[in-house]
């Protein structure tokens, strides 16, 4: 569950100029490399040996890699509350889904891209407006259009891509044969679509019609489930009342999803898809 934090600022940005200084008191006295030039906005050229080039390089990186993913942590207000977001890795094995999913399409998906997402989220939210810093993210979702920009564009683009993917992994599993869906969806679906095999048929066409990226869902109103179809990182929950439109299923259509496996063929994937679903956890969804 995400947390909120509260602590005074500290500016960690020395830290990238206390790694170049440290390096250049580094004294290379073990060995002797040949000389490396560099220049520095074309007009001067600078001698060092090639080991404390490396040297002043990694650890000015490092200092700089700390500084910029730290912002969610210090950019706020000493004593500031306000929320942090860490993905959610999927509760099983990367390579549990094979050979639906394979292990290598999950390992990028869930460690690069979604985990992107919630660092870029954090970074928007850290340079918020106080009162933007302490809301759940459900309810920035459903404000979504009276949120100022840039916070807007980083709440539709990270913070649907953050919650997005938390609720995906959630609705597959390696177990999808014992995950039967229970009998009051199979019944809504039975009658809002005729049958589970013409439900799967239309969410599979409404999947194929998206124009480049984004997730198909089947979501309950209370009234009757039916299928959504989202851009890019939107979700059913945005621009909503409260309880009003309850994602029950979604499927991703961004290539990253499938493109290492399937390639272009994202039928194939959409059909095989079925293969991992977890009926239980979408079923349980209905309230």
């Amino acid at each position: 569950m995400d947390k909120i934090y509260s602590f005074p600022c500290f500016d960690f940005y020395p830290l990238f100029l206390i790694g170049w200084i440290s390096a250049n008191y580094y004294n290379d006295s073990i060995t002797q490399l040949a000389p490396v030039k560099f220049r520095i906005f074309d007009s001067n050229s600078l001698t060092m040996d090639r080991r404390s080039f490396l040297l002043k390089g990694s650890l000015a990186s490092l200092g700089g890699f700390w500084w910029m993913n730290s912002q969610a942590l210090w950019a706020a207000q000493a004593g500031d509350e306000f929320m942090v977001y860490n993905p959610e890795a999927p509760a099983y094995a990367l390579n549990a889904l094979e050979p639906y999913i394979d292990a290598r399409t999950m390992e990028v998906h869930s460690t690069l891209h979604h985990k992107a997402y919630s660092n870029n989220l954090n970074a928007a939210l850290a340079n918020a407006r106080e009162e933007f810093r302490k809301y759940p993210l459900e309810k920035l979702f459903e404000n979504l259009d009276t949120l100022p920009e840039p916070l807007q564009s980083a709440v539709r683009n990270h913070g649907g891509g953050h919650w997005n993917h938390n609720f995906f992994w959630k609705c597959m599993t390696p177990n999808a044969a014992s995950k039967k869906p229970s009998e009051k969806l199979l019944n809504l679906l039975n009658r809002d679509f005729g049958s589970m095999e013409n439900f799967q048929k239309e969410f599979k066409a409404a999947a194929l019609s998206i124009f480049g990226s984004g997730w198909a869902w089947l979501v309950w109103n209370g009234v009757k489930v039916e299928i959504m179809k989202t851009p890019n990182q939107s979700n059913p929950l945005m621009n909503t009342a409260p309880g009003s439109v309850i994602p029950v299923l979604g499927v991703d259509v961004w290539e990253h999803a499938y493109y290492l496996k399937y390639q272009n063929r994202r039928a194939e994937y959409l059909e095989q898809f079925w293969n991992v679903v977890n009926w239980e956890f979408a079923s349980a969804q209905l309230v």
